[in-house]
């Protein structure tokens, strides 16, 4: 089986493209295993749709399903483009609904990708724990959002102790002078990774809400690489950088 191993803005994934669903949950916790496998953040399985350009599966590093990823709506928009799925323009369905998506200054192995994602909804705005005022927000997946001073002081074990109490992802974000800051915990994966594109959008939300930020600034998570967000009449746009590190022959 050929798949693809692709980065975007530090979340890594495996993609490949099949000819119908299946149940891959076993398959994603083998691939995505960081000693025995490829090693990845989540697998990416694009499918045929009727509708759209096509469909995706995709599933965490753990094997469970998720119904969105902003990273890996960016990674798979390339892969479609690049291996004739999709134009460069193009529209998908996740779980979380269909994703628009504009590839840019491709090559095969590098590009810049545009995501649309789905509207954000405010779920509850006076969460309080340890002191913290946080905001749940979904994105496509729901994420915990708290602002603090500065992000250089993430604590995982009150993150772990959310992830589980509200079954979201957890994000601290802090102002860079007109921009954001983030770290995320993703759930599926079970520990902060280097971004998370959904995760990213809901600290963009709720800053813009409390008018902390413009509607398009940049957004820095903790691979040091630099995204851009911002709204459009519709939904939040999610706009970054996409490689595809190397492409190989898996034996089951």
């Amino acid at each position: 089986m050929r798949v693809a191993k692709y980065s975007a803005s530090g979340n890594d994934f495996v993609i490949f493209h099949a000819d119908k669903k299946e149940q891959r949950n076993n398959l994603a916790k083998t691939l995505c295993h960081r000693q025995n496998g490829v090693g990845a953040d989540g697998l990416i399985v694009i499918v045929p749709h009727q509708s759209c350009d096509f469909e995706w599966e995709f599933y965490n590093a753990d094997g469970s399903d998720a119904e969105m990823c902003g990273n890996g709506s960016r990674a798979a928009a390339h892969y479609a483009y690049n291996n004739n799925l999709a134009s460069e323009q193009m529209s998908f369905m996740t779980g979380a609904g269909v994703i628009n998506a504009h590839v840019e200054n491709n090559t095969p192995k590098t590009a810049m990708v545009e995501s649309e994602l789905t509207p954000p909804i405010v779920i509850d705005k006076e969460i309080k724990f340890n002191g913290k005022n946080w905001w749940l927000i979904n994105t496509g997946v729901p994420h915990l959002v708290a602002f603090q001073e500065s992000v250089a002081d993430f604590d995982i074990l009150e993150a772990r102790e959310l992830r589980y109490k509200y079954n979201a992802n957890v994000n601290i974000c802090a102002l860079d002078g007109e921009n954001l800051r983030v770290r995320t915990y993703e759930r599926g994966v079970e520990d902060e990774t280097l971004a998370c594109g959904t995760g990213m959008a809901a600290c963009f939300y709720r800053a813009l809400q409390e008018q902390k930020v413009q509607e398009s600034i940049e957004v820095y998570p903790t691979s040091g690489e630099t995204l851009y967000l911002g709204v459009n009449d519709k939904t939040i746009t999610f706009k970054g950088s996409v490689k595809r590190t190397f492409v190989t022959e898996w034996e089951d």
